[in-house]
């Protein structure tokens, strides 16, 4: 057996088996050593190694620069601050599981940030409505592109009828929010609230724009507190991806003075990205860039260099190893012509001068004290939505049993007039049931159930409607038939249902969102208001249960107890401006001032009332706030002296004496007759003073009396001088020729959003008084008294200079002018002056003013229905100016209020009057002119 053992062994090696088994011993061999010597040898680092591959540029964002006033006072700079972030660095077994716990750490800091009365950051495109509801807050191409983002669609033209049933290019917001909360989605648990379920999607959305790049962390809060910051940095184990980042915020310091100057930054934008970045390569899309005023103007000097890190990150998006790093260079200062000192006294003074003029329309009885209660409701002030809450106080409570019970009513009422088979036409209808549909087709028109771009408005039945000959029920089952509605936002099946299945959903709809709709309420609440069945006193008690104003319980008590009216309580703080015109929002509420030194040009304070506070437009915009600034009458977010263009009223007759003199219709020593009426002109005009009348004048005492006649003379010469005939246009292309020489036709150059004033089309007899088509801002009106003053027609700039990191001037104000002097000679330049000067002699406002002044007034007339505008323009001294001033108080009455403002400004200017002193005054201390006609 051996024998035959060792005989098969023989054979075994002498074989090619053997040869074989060899060669596979030796490669098994070698890959077992090659195994050993990568896993346990070299295994540490062959993966490091491997982890290493991918090298990845990140952004050391640059400091923003400073805006500092003339006086290198500064008005918007960079705090310190610590934002929460989180990146998707965690490691899941599924997409389940990675749904479930990213879902329970974006729950967990959310609420306890809401806990710490902060907020999250949320440039989301979908908004969480105080009722409940969802909406956009972007459209047209904007959002179709949102949407197919959302979707997952490459482009717009992929987006379809998905498997949830529903047209992914029309979806409604909630029908958004239902997919990205649903389970194909994010798959947020039923058992989180709205807030936060919505809370986590708009963080879970931010966080998949960075899917390639989980090393990327997103901000969730901005500027959160200490308490934030330690309960983050206390939970850092549980809390995967979530970290404290030390951050810089941009904060204002002269917020409601300077708002509509200087702007305010936020998170770029998808359209701004683009734009910007087509310029400059360097900006991303997490940048921080100016999105109003200056800080959008001059973005580019403002933002700075940023650096640069490059990195490696590993497969799953970490970052492993700094390659290198570069330092960015922060961004250059900004220096203004305007004196911030000045800037927020002329805004103060002017709000005192509305306020007065408030105060004494109140009462004279031009403003009801019932408007007056409404409009603590109408604008706000008193916050209606709250008094249901927990800690509502017994007015509050009061009051909304009343509003509930009346709103039911009113509904009752719309429903009858909805479905009734004889319902009432619009010029039938009572003022409030009126006031109702009114606000019922608004709010379709809003909700876009009602298209109005599909609206033929030269349609028969339209003008029907138009002209209050058709009922509500009539129009909107019209509106159906010509498929005016949007059906498919109600709740009716839209391929089956008939004309009358859609009325009555349309029915359905418009009761139940007007039982939510807080313009409705507003209408319930005025009729209860002008009835009195809710009382002022019930207001007052509110506003101060509320804390709209302060709290004081000798106030309370005295108001609960009959001891102090209502009226007596309002009319004090509204004197004291303890509530503003701004917060009341009624005739006037709203103003602008333009002071420029005559030296120069240089702008010395642009103020528009009211203001805001752009601190809470910055860093994220608080989207509470800023729906407020949005429903706001007083239109704070509106720039008053760069944007409002009204009539300049009698301030226009330094061009008419300009083009008359040019043209040699007039000389300075020409008389004209006025008798109080024009009639070479069909319409026959007044003069302010008819019956009365001004006899023989010539320019200087025409524009010290203001005369009319006297410049519809000029303007009826004008008009007929090329010819010899009286034509309307000849008159119009002299009158706008001269307005162009003081820069009236053309913006003036400022660096933030200003509208082009509008010279006259017609009426040259009208257009000479300043009336007629002419608009003009308020700074275009300082550009003209500017010139009117120097001769000089100066291009506005607010840059005064601009100063790199390094501490180099890299830009400064050049001073751009064109002389005009030349248009007229010098004595007749002198008999507009001294008419000029004698208007500020004539004015009792100026009676106090030390130093002698020159200026015209001016009142225009915009609507029949509300007070005139009152305006001035001017300059002092009178023998070498030094600033030119010009006022506008929208619906202020009076030209002699704006002078009032004027007077007070200069006083302070020249050192005459001590600010305290001016501020101490009280409304009703301030003499106010409440003239409802033109005296000027």
């Amino acid at each position: 057996m051996i024998y035959d053992i060792l005989d098969k062994l023989k054979h075994f090696f002498t074989s090619r088996l053997f040869v074989l088994a060899v060669i596979m011993a030796v490669c098994m061999s070698i890959l077992l050593a090659r195994v050993f010597s990568l896993q346990i040898i070299n295994g540490e680092s062959y993966q490091d190694s491997f982890t290493l591959y991918i090298e990845r540029t990140l952004t050391n964002e640059a400091t923003r620069g400073n805006i500092y006033d003339c006086n290198g006072e500064l008005l918007a700079g960079n705090e310190l601050s610590y934002s929460v972030e989180i990146a998707d660095t965690g490691s899941y077994s599924s997409t389940s599981v990675k749904n479930t716990q990213l879902n329970e750490i974006i729950a967990e800091v959310v609420t306890e940030i809401r806990q710490n009365g902060e907020s999250i950051t949320n440039d989301f495109e979908i908004d969480l409505n105080d009722d409940g509801t969802y909406s956009y807050n972007i459209s047209g191409t904007t959002l179709l592109r949102f949407l197919a983002n959302v979707f997952g669609r490459s482009s717009v033209d992929d987006l379809k009828i998905n498997d949830l049933g529903f047209n992914e290019a029309t979806a409604t917001a909630e029908q958004v929010m239902e997919y990205l909360l649903g389970s194909k989605m994010y798959d947020v648990s039923d058992e989180y609230d709205q807030t936060t379920a919505y809370e986590i999607a708009v963080i879970r959305y931010e966080l998949s724009q960075y899917s390639y790049t989980r090393y990327q962390s997103i901000t969730i809060a901005e500027n959160v507190s200490d308490k934030t910051v330690a309960y983050v940095n206390e939970h850092s184990d549980e809390l995967t991806g979530v970290s404290i980042a030390e951050d810089t915020i941009r904060v204002y310091y002269y917020s409601e003075y300077f708002a509509s100057i200087i702007g305010y930054t936020g998170t770029i934008s998808d359209s701004e990205y683009e734009e910007l970045s087509a310029e400059d390569s360097s900006y991303t899309t997490s940048d921080v860039v100016g999105k109003a005023g200056l800080e959008q103007y001059y973005e580019s000097y403002l933002r700075g260099t940023n650096g640069e890190q490059q990195v490696y990150v590993n497969n799953v998006g970490k970052i492993s190893q700094v390659i290198s790093s570069t330092d960015p260079v922060a961004g250059s200062d900004l220096y203004l012509t305007i004196d911030a000192k000045l800037q927020e006294a002329v805004y103060q003074l002017l709000e005192q001068e509305i306020s007065a003029i408030v105060y004494s329309s109140i009462e004279a009885g031009n403003i009801t004290i019932e408007e007056v209660y409404f409009a603590l409701i109408d604008n706000n002030i008193i916050d209606i939505t709250s008094f249901d809450s927990e800690d509502a106080g017994a007015y509050q409570k009061e009051v909304l049993s009343t509003f509930t019970q009346e709103l039911s009513s009113s509904l009752l009422e719309v429903e009858e007039q909805l479905t009734s088979s004889d319902p009432q036409t619009n010029n039938d209808m009572s003022d409030e049931m009126l006031d109702y549909f009114t606000c019922i087709i608004s709010m379709l028109k809003d909700n876009d159930v009602l298209l109005s771009d599909r609206i033929d408005t030269s349609d028969s039945t339209y003008t029907k409607w138009k002209n209050g000959n058709l009922s509500p029920k009539e129009y909107l089952t019209y509106c159906i038939s010509q498929q005016w509605i949007d059906i498919s936002l109600l709740d009716v099946n839209e391929q089956y249902a008939d004309s009358d299945e859609v009325y009555e959903a349309l029915c359905g709809y418009i009761l139940s969102k007007s039982e939510e709709d807080k313009d409705f309420w507003k209408i319930v609440y005025q009729y209860l208001i002008e009835d009195g069945t809710i009382s002022g006193r019930q207001l007052c008690l509110i506003l101060l249960e509320q804390g709209a104003l302060e709290y004081d319980d000798e106030e309370y008590e005295a108001l609960e107890s009959g001891t102090t009216t209502a009226y007596s309580f309002i009319m004090n703080k509204i004197n004291k401006i303890e509530i503003t015109p701004a917060q009341l929002g009624l005739d006037p509420c709203t103003g602008s001032v333009v002071i420029t030194d005559a030296d120069t040009g240089e702008i010395k304070a642009l103020v528009s009332y009211p203001g805001y506070d752009n601190n809470e437009m910055a860093n994220g915009v608080n989207a509470s706030y800023y729906a407020a600034l949005q429903e706001d009458n007083s239109n704070p977010l509106y720039n008053y002296a760069t944007q409002e263009r009204t009539a300049p009223g009698s301030t226009f007759k330094m061009v008419t004496s300009t083009a008359g003199l040019a043209e040699g219709i007039i000389d300075t020593t020409t008389e004209i007759e006025c008798d109080g009426i024009f009639t070479d002109i069909s319409n026959e005009p007044t003069c302010w003073i008819y019956p009365g009348s001004h006899g023989l004048l010539n320019l200087s005492e025409a524009l010290q009396a203001s005369c009319n006649v006297f410049f519809y003379t000029v303007g009826y010469q004008l008009a007929s001088l090329t010819s010899g005939n009286y034509n309307d246009t000849n008159g119009i292309e002299l009158i706008a020729k001269y307005a162009s020489i003081y820069g009236l036709d053309s913006k003036t150059g400022i660096e933030i959003e200003e509208n082009t004033s509008n010279v006259a089309t017609q009426y040259p007899v009208m257009a000479a008084i300043g009336q007629s088509d002419n608009n003009y801002t308020t700074v275009a009106l300082s550009r003209y008294v500017t010139a009117v003053a120097t001769g000089n027609l100066y291009t506005y700039q607010l840059m005064g200079s601009i100063v790199d990191a390094d501490g180099e001037t890299i830009l400064s104000h050049e001073t751009e002018y064109e002389d005009i002097s030349d248009t007229l000679s010098d004595s007749e330049w002198e008999a507009i002056y001294e008419g000029m000067r004698a208007v500020a002699d004539d004015l009792d406002e100026f009676d106090d003013l030390e130093t002698q002044a020159a200026g015209k007034t001016g009142t225009a007339q915009q609507v029949e229905t509300r007070p005139n505008h009152a305006l001035f323009v001017g300059y002092a001294p009178y023998d070498d100016p030094e600033i030119t001033v010009a006022v506008r108080i929208s619906y202020g009455y009076s030209s002699h209020n704006a002078a009032s403002a004027a007077s007070r400004i200069m006083s302070y200017y020249f050192g005459e009057s001590d600010l305290e002193d001016l501020l101490s005054l009280k409304a009703s201390d301030i003499s106010v002119s409440m003239s409802t006609t033109s005296t000027d």
